[in-house]
């Protein structure tokens, strides 16, 4: 019977409403929390994805041409240009340099990071590594300094001055002087093209991590740094009902409020000073959460106030003594009583909830909108700086060599695919928890707009409804905006750039085989030549018979070594078209994604900073209006 009548007040048009009500507001903490927690991961997603860029392009760029060329112009300012001066080509005969970038591009200086790199686990896909690891000789140069290394200028500056460009010894004859002149002109050409290729990628850096920080402010107003404030980890002090929390504050008696005791010295959840807008909405719930019961309860007792209704009427009509009457009409008119003390309640409840929706929530809500304007103004800014930035890699012609791919580099490569993959996860958690949170903000509003009467004639009014409060125009625009907001472009042009990185790992992967291919066969040949030397008479130990009787088994011994020599030659071949495929990949991959990429989140910050834009002017007409 208990049972039936519960699910039948559970029907009832006030208590679903209320029930809808308090589940759409625990949405929308829960959705703000989300939100809070995607911002911020995304603000940190956008300075990894610039550092992983930049290292990428430290390890990209071959650092030791930087540094002969740095050592060599030194030696020249030192011997006074008389025994260098020849190794130099005239500068008619240099490839022109590359373009300067737009005015309005001009370097930057790079901003300082706490940390280049987040702590995040780098596959390492190859951890065994060859027994050596031979770096590019040239015979006649010397060897560059740390000293060297500085006198450049600042963007000629190797940035990673202690890095090892791994791969096989390559000796060069000093024939002719003509040859040498030809040699370091081609290095010199191939030191300023790849400086001009790591500038750009450190500008793009730098203004991921100019935009990053621009999301620092609505960090603050999301509290993102306190993420579970409103949950139970809001302190040290252990387990702490936070709900039970913000009742106790609520149900406080106002005449008491001054004795405060020692466990409640910490307790600042009623104070305006320390109102988030996380403490906000648990002040919200709470509330709700209150509602909720005290309609359902009024339910039960309209259900009992009937009944005894009824029963008051039977025995009137059956003529039941008079003692019985008045203890019937006195029940009566106790639940009747009790009933308006209930409709009191609830309606001081309903106050409360209306009174934190237009003067705590809307401020709020009015100051995240200023805030989000003023951040994706300055993205929007950062990203198509970023769109001018990139197209200057068109006109950049990048040294095609067969340089080997390190195992750093391939470590650097696969990070900067997992950082990329990282900005697309929290790209789309950004979007959808934002969308999710004003979502279910505003059906919440739908509900609460509703005014929650009671069928009974004698009941109590009902404050009066509010014509249509600030917040709603607020949250009907903003629902309305974001979901006509155009993130599948940015999203998928993420992704394919993440996918680009993805096949430089596997060719850097394959190319890395073949390395480890070519030195085995190296290490066979090495070791077959040598045990052949040892093995192969002297002639002077041998008479004509035996060098005869022999002659047949050297041939075989020499034709087995010559064997795996021409197979060793094969492979190396192999291995250094390889290693050119794979540089022309990278530098064609990087060319023609990154424009899309960034034209895309240029066009989509700026569509998300005229939303906030016109939620602004919105605001500001609402505002002179009612003034």
């Amino acid at each position: 019977m208990g049972c039936t009548q519960s699910k039948k007040i559970e029907n009832e048009e006030s208590v679903k409403r209320c029930k809808e009500r308090k589940q759409f507001m625990t949405a929308a903490v829960s959705a703000r929390n989300a939100f809070a927690a995607a911002h911020s991961a995304y603000a940190m997603a956008l300075k990894n994805t610039g550092a992983a860029l930049s290292d990428y392009g430290q390890d990209e760029t071959p650092a030791t041409a930087v540094q002969a060329s740095s050592s060599s112009s030194s030696a020249v300012s030192a011997s006074g240009g008389s025994a260098a001066a020849p190794m130099h080509p005239p500068v008619d005969k240099l490839p022109p340099p590359p373009p300067p970038l737009p005015p309005d591009l001009s370097p930057v200086t790079p901003l300082q990071r706490s940390a280049s790199m987040p702590g995040l686990p780098v596959s390492k896909v190859r951890r065994e590594k060859s027994s050596h690891d031979p770096a590019i000789i040239e015979e006649d140069e010397p060897e560059a300094t740390t000293d060297d290394a500085d006198s450049l200028p600042p963007l000629q500056k190797p940035v990673r001055k202690t890095r090892q460009s791994g791969g096989s010894s390559h000796h060069r004859s000093g024939s002719s002087g003509g040859g040498s002149e030809s040699k370091r002109g081609k290095m010199v050409a191939a030191v300023t093209q790849s400086v001009s290729f790591l500038q750009i990628l450190n500008e793009l850096d730098d203004h991921f991590l100019k935009a990053s920080e621009s999301a620092h402010e609505v960090s603050k107003m999301l509290e993102a740094t306190r993420l579970h404030y409103h949950s139970n980890f809001a302190d040290n002090r252990g387990h702490i009902d936070h709900s039970e929390k913000v009742m106790k504050v609520i149900t406080w008696n106002k005449s008491i409020k001054g004795i405060c005791c020692e466990d409640d010295t910490l307790d600042v959840l009623d104070d305006e000073r320390w109102e988030t807008h996380a403490t906000i909405l648990d002040k919200m719930l709470a509330w709700e959460k209150k509602l909720y019961d005290e309609v359902k309860a009024g339910e039960f007792l309209k259900i009992d106030y009937h009944k005894k209704v009824i029963l008051l009427n039977k025995q009137r009509k059956h003529g039941t003594s008079p003692e019985t009457l008045e203890k019937s009409a006195a029940a009566v008119s106790h639940l009747h009583t009790r009933y308006m003390v209930d409709m009191l309640s609830m309606d001081s409840t309903i106050l409360e909830i209306n009174n934190l929706r237009d003067h705590k929530l809307y401020p709020k809500l009015v100051e995240l909108v200023h805030g989000m304007a003023t951040m994706w103004e300055a993205m929007h800014l950062h990203h198509s700086n970023q769109h001018k930035v990139v197209a200057a890699l068109r006109a950049c012609d990048v040294s095609i060599t067969s340089r080997e791919t390190s195992e750093q580099h391939h470590d650097t490569t696969i990070q900067l695919w997992q950082v990329v993959r990282e900005w697309h996860s929290q790209f789309q958690n950004l979007v959808t928890h934002q969308k999710e949170y004003i979502q279910a903000l505003n059906s919440w509003l739908r509900l609460n707009l509703i005014p929650i009467e009671s069928s009974l004639k004698e009941r109590v009014s009902s404050p009066p409804r509010t014509v249509e409060p600030p917040i709603l125009d607020l949250l009907h625009a903003w629902h309305d905006k974001l979901e006509k907001l155009p993130d599948v472009p940015p999203r998928t042009a993420i992704y394919s750039f993440s996918e680009v990185i993805n096949t430089i790992v596997v060719l850097q992967e394959d190319e890395l085989k073949l390395k480890e291919k070519c030195e085995e066969t190296r290490k066979e040949f090495v070791r077959k030549k040598r045990a052949f030397e040892d093995w192969h008479p002297q002639e002077n130990d041998q008479d004509d018979i035996e060098a005869t009787n022999h002659m047949d088994l050297v041939e075989k011994r020499k034709f087995v070594v010559e064997t795996v020599e021409i197979r060793l030659k094969s492979e190396e071949e192999t291995y250094q078209k390889t290693c050119r495929h794979v540089r022309e990949k990278s530098v064609v991959s990087l060319r023609t994604h990154l424009p899309e990429l960034f034209r895309a989140m240029s066009d989509f910050s700026l569509a998300c900073s005229e939303i906030y834009k016109q939620l602004r002017h919105n605001i500001q007409l609402e505002k002179n209006l009612n003034a």
